[in-house]
This record gives C-alpha cells, structure tokens and sequence, in this order.
C-alpha cells in the first residue's frame, strides 16, 4: 500500500521527474518505443516504425529536416525582432540601427535572422532538387498515393519561401533593401495587364514608401509564415499519407511479395485492423524486422544532430559574415549597379540577355525574361509529374537511368540557373557592364 508521504517523497525526487518526461525520447524497450509514438504530442509527426533506409544520410541529405529547423530559428529569432523593430520610414532604419549597435546581442539575433533565411531558400531549392532526382514525386506500389500533390505543395512552398525572403529585405530601409526591392518589383510589373495593378497593390502606391513597408512588414510577419507553417503541416501528413519517403517503395519492389493474415496482437491503427487496404497494410514488407526500426529514439536521435548541426553553422556564418547596413533608404540617390536580392539574380542576369534589337525595335527582356520564361518554368515543374512515365523502378532512386533524359534537362536548367546568379553576382557592375573579378569599377558619380 503506498502512503501519501511515499508518493510525496516520489514526486519530489528530480530523477524520477526527468525519468517521465525523458521517456518517450530514449525508451528502454520496443514496447515503450511503440507507446512513445501515441503518448508524445510531438512524435505523432512519425510513425511507430521507419525503414532503415530512410534514416540514411545519403539518400533524403535531411534537406526536409534542415529546412525546418531553419524555419523554426526564424521564428524563433523573429519574435524578439518584432518587439525591437518600428515599422515607420521615419523610424525603421534607427530601429535596425539600434539593434545593431547598441542593444546586447542585437547584431547576432539580426545577422542569425537573416543568414538562416537565405539558408532556408538554398535548402528549400536543394530539397526540390534531392525529390526530382530521385523521382520521388511519382506514386510507388502503394494504393491511395497522391504524391504528385505533394511535389505541387514543394514548388508552392518554394515560392512562399522566396516571398518570405523578399519581404524582409525592404524592412531595415537602407540603400540595399530599397533598391533591391526596387529592382525586383520593377520585373515584376512587366507582366502583361496584371503586371503594374499587381505592383499597385503590393507597394501600396506608385512608389516605395510607408504603405510599401507596412504591407511587407504584415505580409512577412503573420500571412507568409502562416502559409508556410499550413502548407509545411499539409506537406509532412502527405508524406505519411503516401507511405513515407519513396525509397521504401524501391525497397518493397525488392522484397518476396506474400499475402499474410494480420496478426491479432498487432495494432495496425488506432482504431484496430481495419476492414479495407491502407498503404501500410498493402506495401507490408517481409523480414519487416530486419529493414525497420522503432522511430524512438533512432529518428528523434538522428533529427537531434540535424537540427545542432544546422544551429551550429548558421551561428557560425553568422559570426563570419555580419549582416550589412548601408546608409539609410534615400530614393533621389540611386546605387550604380542596382541589384536584386541574390536569389532573384538570375532573373535580373536573364532581363539583361533577353533585351536586345531587331530593325529598330527593342524586345522587352523584363516581359521575356523576367515573366514569360519563369512562369515556362513554374508551370513546367508542376505539370511535369503528370508526364512523367517513368517506370515505378525508378521511383526514390538517385538518377535512375529509366529517367537520364529528364534528369539531364533538369540539371541543365539548374545550372543555367545557378551561372546566371554567379553571373549577376560578381560579374556585373555599374550601368550592369561586364567586368571580371580581377577588374577594378570605375569610380561612379552618385547619380541625384
């Protein structure tokens, strides 16, 4: 019989506290592993049970996971940001000012900020990569996948990850935001008819100023963020819904196919043995121990080391390379050259090679290159799965040769695009004329 002094007792002792909470995390048997799953609020994102496979580093490179957790540092480092920062032209350049210079740590928490976002536009851009090299936005064995969605939500998730990014470069209000964003909404109104109402409403006017920073500022603090973390939530239960990663369905093309009777003592569900074909019942793979391990705590290990490992070198980058400040925001002086940000570079690079003049009429680059053949290429990237007939051997394989053709057009076009930001990178200078690294600029009057 336990006494209530006993049971005072064990719930004071600290060890028997942390031994409940650490559980879950590091369970001591394959049934406390099972439970781990159902009893922890955060586990339910995984399964009881993960293939091998998908725990290895060369296969998905964890550019999902570090994805994430580069979202989680924004939002965790953002919030404070939000307390610091003032939406104001009048106030918004001081407010960075400030918080580089004399707030404690402020230049860390800003320049982390920062460097984890362009990170999460390179990991999110690799992440869309990794899948269409591997064919893992085509539907395996199972029944009831729909991962040709789940590529369409990846390629969305990019976009609002480029939007993310873009907003928050006007908010410090110097010359680098200013002009960049200048540039870049500048492409954007070449659209044809949509373009400049479409440039209206998103500067708030005809010219950046307060209306133009207090859209970016809600539109980067709550619609984005908010976008992202749905479409992240509806991406990660496509992920489950689809039988997990797309090697698993290579690995059960590679197993003796038999038809087993469930075994009673077995949950397959939360609701028991279900009457109909799930994809966890109909791609059940043989020697199921020998491929498989128990999520807790091998996943939770293994996202642990992702997700240090990603803190650790954005904090170290951040260390490197500081954030920049330029003189405050002032539209009557304009930098010569006048740049995008980095990753809409090669859509500046492409503006620039597709103006030119045939019989004394000049073709518009920023409706040819700055519309026409981004939008070729977001239309493509979505169709695309739907015309893929590449066998189902070819699916969650690096570079299958079933698949050498599209992949090959695939890299050039990523290639192509990654010349086109080193181009625009560090090849260009004033009024965008070519010059090589080792050239020096011409000294440029400021242009008023």
């Amino acid at each position: 019989m336990v006494t209530r002094s006993s049971t005072w007792e064990k719930l004071r002792d600290p060890r028997a506290t942390w031994d409940k909470i650490k559980w879950t995390w590091l369970p001591d048997t394959h049934r406390e592993a099972g439970d781990s799953v159902v009893r922890n609020f955060l586990l339910h994102w995984f399964p009881s049970k993960i293939t091998r496979q998908s725990l290895s580093w060369n296969y998905s490179l964890w550019l999902g996971t570090i994805s994430a957790v580069l979202f989680l540092i924004l939002i965790v480092t953002g919030i404070p940001l939000m307390f610091l920062y003032v939406p104001s032209v009048e106030r918004a350049y001081l407010s960075v000012k400030d918080l580089e210079f004399t707030i404690s740590f402020g230049w860390f928490l800003r320049g982390l900020h920062r460097i984890s976002a362009h990170l999460m536009v390179a990991a999110v851009f690799l992440h869309l990569v990794r899948v269409f090299l591997t064919g893992a936005y085509k539907n395996g064995t199972a029944v009831n996948q729909n991962r040709q969605l789940n590529w369409i939500i990846g390629v969305v998730l990019l976009l609002f990850t480029l939007l993310l990014s873009f907003t928050g470069y006007l908010l410090p209000w110097d010359q680098l935001a200013y002009w960049a964003i200048t540039v870049g909404t500048n492409i954007a109104s070449s659209a044809p008819l949509v373009g400049e109402p479409m440039r209206f409403v998103l500067l708030g006017g005809h010219t950046i100023d307060q209306g133009t920073l207090i859209r970016f500022y809600v539109l980067h603090c709550f619609f984005l963020p908010m976008g992202v973390l749905l479409l992240f939530s509806y991406h990660m239960w496509r992920v489950r819904k689809d039988g997990g990663l797309a090697c698993v369905d290579q690995l059960s093309l590679e197993q003796k196919k038999e038809n087993t009777t469930p075994v009673k003592s077995k949950t397959y569900s939360l609701l028991g043995i279900t009457s109909g074909r799930t994809v966890h019942v109909e791609t059940s793979i043989v020697d199921e121990d020998k491929h498989t391990v128990m999520s807790s705590p091998n996943l939770t290990r293994r996202i642990v080391m992702v997700t240090l490992a990603t803190l650790a070198v954005a904090a170290i980058l951040t260390i490197l390379f500081h954030a920049p400040l330029e003189e405050a925001a002032n539209p009557s002086i304009t930098p010569n050259p006048a740049k995008a940000p980095w990753y809409f570079l090669w859509l500046q690079e492409l503006v620039t090679d597709t103006t030119f003049t045939i019989g004394g009429i000049t073709i518009n680059g920023a409706l040819i290159g700055g519309i026409i053949l981004p939008g070729i290429l977001v239309v493509a990237a979505i169709v695309w799965p739907y015309l893929d007939k590449s066998p189902v051997r070819a699916v969650g394989v690096w570079l299958a040769t079933e698949r050498r053709k599209q992949n090959i057009i695939f890299l050039v076009i990523v290639a192509l695009i990654l010349i086109l930001t080193i181009v625009g990178t560090f090849l260009r200078g004033p009024f965008w004329n070519w010059y090589w690294p080792w050239q020096s600029w011409p000294t440029m009057p400021r242009k008023f």
